[in-house]
């Protein structure tokens, strides 16, 4: 197909076999597998998918790859217009579990992990190209430079290595980064219990939002009370000086369930730690 890569879909086709060998060792697809991918480009992996797995649903959002795959899709391939952000997983993915392999789109990869927190449940495995960066985000350690919302979150839900590091050249056309191949198998349950998911996200994104804030000032600008703070933080024996970035996950879950469980209408008077 001769087609010209377009920016505005950050489309950096996979062209090197070697890379493409370790994605599907690490996917391990069978007939039994049903395979979702994202943006599958000029198909380069996508044929793969399709000759090792029983089904494979693409995203796409490209008029032009659109009605190129209309034509030559294989019988098990599903193909689905449209920006996968938008679209409504719990309606088009029926049959879980599925495996997501995809090379994704670097300007929207974030987001879609975000999504794919949404809706861990459907998914056994995912191996997804990365920019670096982004990458070594979503498998730092607390107290690193690359540690954030994302290294947290998803070590909530996932276990996460990398795969292979992948040079500019294995794309055409070569991005100026340098990019990581991830492994991400669902834990069979969260590796914390927490009470209320959405008050974690919150918590987490007012920690990393001004990341040379204490935790005292960074959550109270992101909408949480000072002596709530300080009342919760001392029940945990957790330093407000602290920074967002030294905490582990386990240290987030427990303030955020202290949170979840606050009084609605606590008394001007109380002032001593919950027990």
């Amino acid at each position: 197909m001769n087609h010209r890569p377009k920016k505005k879909f950050g489309q950096n086709f996979l062209k090197d076999q070697s890379v493409i060998d370790a994605i599907l060792h690490a996917a391990d697809l069978d007939q039994d597998s049903r395979v979702v991918e994202i943006g599958p480009g000029l198909g380069a992996l996508t044929h793969e998918l399709c000759a090792r797995a029983g089904s494979l649903t693409v995203f796409e959002i490209d008029p032009d790859l659109v009605a190129h795959w209309s034509e030559i899709a294989p019988s098990n391939m599903a193909l689905h217009q449209g920006d996968v952000l938008k679209s409504s997983w719990t309606d088009l993915l029926k049959h879980p579990p599925y495996s997501m392999v995809a090379n994704l789109p670097y300007n929207i990869s974030s987001q879609v992990v975000f999504k794919l927190l949404d809706h861990h449940q459907l998914f056994n495995r995912l191996v997804l190209m990365f920019q670096k960066e982004v990458a070594d985000r979503l498998k730092a350690l607390p107290g690193t430079k690359d540690y954030g919302i994302l290294s947290v979150l998803c070590r909530l839900h996932f276990d996460i290595r990398q795969v292979v590091a992948v040079p500019p050249g294995a794309f055409y056309p070569a991005p100026k980064v340098q990019s990581s191949v991830l492994r991400f198998v669902p834990l069979s349950k969260p590796r914390c219990q927490v009470e209320d998911e959405s008050l974690l996200r919150k918590l987490v994104k007012a920690a990393f939002g001004q990341r040379r804030k204490t935790l005292l000032n960074a959550l109270s600008s992101g909408g949480f009370q000072k002596e709530d703070i300080h009342r919760i933080c001392l029940h945990n024996d957790i330093d407000v000086k602290r920074r967002g970035e030294t905490l582990s996950l386990e240290e987030f879950v427990a303030l955020a369930n202290d949170f979840a469980n606050l009084e609605p209408a606590a008394a001007d008077s109380e002032t001593a730690p919950r027990s």
